[in-house]
């Protein structure tokens, strides 16, 4: 079944290339925000080690990633909950809690709106308003809770870029307890930044017990064709879960692909600078461009607004060269006016920013 235009996403490799008759390694994916260091040498390893236990079920308790999630940010084991992805707690999140209505910021990650509405809930949005730079004002937000079962909040924002203070989280996680409603934090891009634990809202946990964090662990560790992320909440919000999904929903090789990433301080120290750097000099290179306005961004991501093009052309003009970029046009609150471009290694950049630069201009050298 082919995926309705709203929900569709950015990252897929397979269908370009389809398309296109490139070879996948031809390919310049843009449209997905991945580490741009790629795989780690460490996860590589613990991968083709535990090749030999798939011949069992994985460990249904995910005893080892949860301990290792639990050393890495500082959290109980006993409070995490693994998924095949951070998408797949969503669903999972909003089969089990049924809420009736749901506030989401527009423009954010669609995913969540389509697990609310599988779920059978009414999608609110709170629009983020260009002007401001697409910021959220947590006040505000809040005040729109009256009413709303589940909240989400995602930190920093997709596609936008845009961060939320821990104290900014915690005025909407306050609003929402009074009000008895829930919110989910996706924190899957905080990894990207230097000052992370600043920003984070695990802190949280222990104060709010309507307050749940969600993170992907497929896009600072470059794994998301394994499929991993976890999901932090009151003990019994994730029995509830457990009693929900998959018993052996997270296998065996993303596993000790987990295990391994969490561990390995080096590569995630190199990630942070690596892409802090290259964000600085793409967001220049972009601004360079005639009709080209980035925003400012803080993750692996820059969104940007065309101002002599269109989303569409630009993707497709892009496309001949094999570059993929991300047509933000199906976001709620924003127009094919707007792209979004991950952050990869300079050289990288170099290519994407001249194929820009040519097709901008209609094509010519």
């Amino acid at each position: 079944m082919n995926t309705p235009r709203e929900f569709e996403h950015g990252g897929n490799v397979y269908a370009a290339a389809r398309l296109t008759g490139a070879a996948l390694g031809d390919l310049l994916d843009y449209s997905a925000n991945i580490n741009p260091l790629g795989l780690s040498p460490a996860v590589r390893a613990a991968v083709q080690a535990a090749l030999d236990s798939v011949v069992h079920y994985p460990d249904a308790a995910a005893s080892a990633l949860k301990t290792a999630i639990g050393k890495r940010y500082g959290v109980d084991p006993a409070l995490v909950t693994c998924g095949n992805g951070a998408a797949e707690l969503l669903y999972v999140l909003c089969q089990v809690r049924r809420p009736r209505r749901v506030l989401l910021a527009a423009p954010t990650f669609s995913e969540y709106e389509r697990a609310a509405r599988a779920a059978g809930a009414a999608v609110e949005y709170f629009p983020l308003p260009e002007e401001d730079g697409f910021g959220l004002d947590p006040e505000a937000f809040a005040a729109r809770l009256a009413g709303v079962d589940l909240a989400f909040l995602c930190n920093p924002n997709n596609p936008t870029g845009g961060l939320l203070s821990r104290a900014a989280v915690e005025t909407v996680a306050a609003a929402a307890a009074r009000r008895g409603a829930w919110v989910v934090v996706d924190e899957s891009f905080l990894d990207f930044l230097p000052a992370a634990a600043d920003y984070t809202c695990r802190p949280l946990l222990g104060a709010y017990s309507n307050l749940i964090v969600l993170q992907s662990l497929t896009k600072f560790y470059a794994v998301p064709g394994l499929r991993l992320g976890f999901l932090l909440a009151d003990r019994a919000v994730g029995d509830s879960l457990d009693r929900a999904k998959d018993p052996w929903n997270v296998n065996t090789l993303a596993q000790a692909a987990g295990v391994a990433a969490l561990a390995d301080d080096a590569y995630r120290e190199a990630s942070v600078a690596a892409v802090a750097a290259a964000r600085g000099e793409l967001a220049s290179g972009l601004a360079a461009l005639p009709g080209v306005r980035p925003f400012p961004a803080c993750a692996n991501f820059i969104l940007a607004r065309l101002a002599t093009t269109t989303a569409p052309a630009l993707r497709q003009a892009m496309l001949r060269d094999g570059i993929l970029i991300r047509d933000c046009g199906n976001y709620p609150g924003l127009s094919p006016a707007y792209i979004r471009l991950a952050v990869k290694l300079p050289a990288q950049n170099a290519v994407l920013l001249a194929a820009l630069a040519k097709n901008l201009k209609g094509g010519t050298p």
